[in-house]
């Protein structure tokens, strides 16, 4: 069983987080949510509170095969100062694991160099900060170790993708049908 870990900050965008557990769990994936603030109590950017399972400094990554960064404000820029979560984007990559982070979150990948090379999309201006990826248009991104998507709109086919690339096509695909989920074409 492939694991995963979501990483919630204050002000996360709660679609973009909570469609990715929502539909990994669906999938067989265990999911792991990951406050990086002191307590595991984390409040969205639409005041929506969740608990985490996990406090970022108790998981164990050494088990973890993707490590997701949901978007929204101010939570990226909380992932974005958070030492330890950079050091383990890093070190995720460098042991050729996956990364994925979805709308103004790509951006922090981006800065810390991880899309060079890639293509790879973000929520309208944060284009700049995807330093040296290929940036696109398209509504899911990947790169070898990253994926990438555009916001809240593109979740589920965001959350599908990441199914995909951990499972395979097949299960991706049994889980779109079962949620009415049409693909498109991009």
């Amino acid at each position: 069983m492939k694991n995963i870990c979501v990483v919630l900050a204050d002000g996360f965008e709660e679609i973009e987080a909570l469609t990715v557990v929502d539909l990994c769990r669906r999938a067989n994936i265990h999911v792991v949510t990951a406050s990086i603030s002191d307590t595991k109590t984390v409040t969205g950017s639409h005041q929506i509170t969740v608990i985490a399972d996990e406090l970022f400094d108790a998981v164990d990554f050494k088990h973890i095969d993707m490590l997701v960064l949901p978007g929204g404000m101010p939570g990226t820029k909380h992932l974005q100062a958070h030492s330890g979560l950079c050091a383990q984007l890093k070190n995720m990559v460098a042991e050729k694991k996956q990364v994925a982070a979805i709308c103004a979150a790509p951006s922090v990948l981006g800065n810390l160099g991880l899309l060079s090379g890639t293509e790879a999309c973000c929520y309208p201006g944060f284009e700049d900060q995807l330093l040296g990826a290929r940036v696109s248009d398209k509504e899911v991104c990947c790169g070898e170790y990253t994926t990438t998507s555009r916001g809240l709109g593109t979740a589920i086919a965001f959350a599908l993708k990441l199914i995909e690339r951990l499972s395979d096509r097949e299960t991706a695909a049994q889980i779109a049908d079962s949620i009415q989920f049409q693909t498109s074409n991009s």
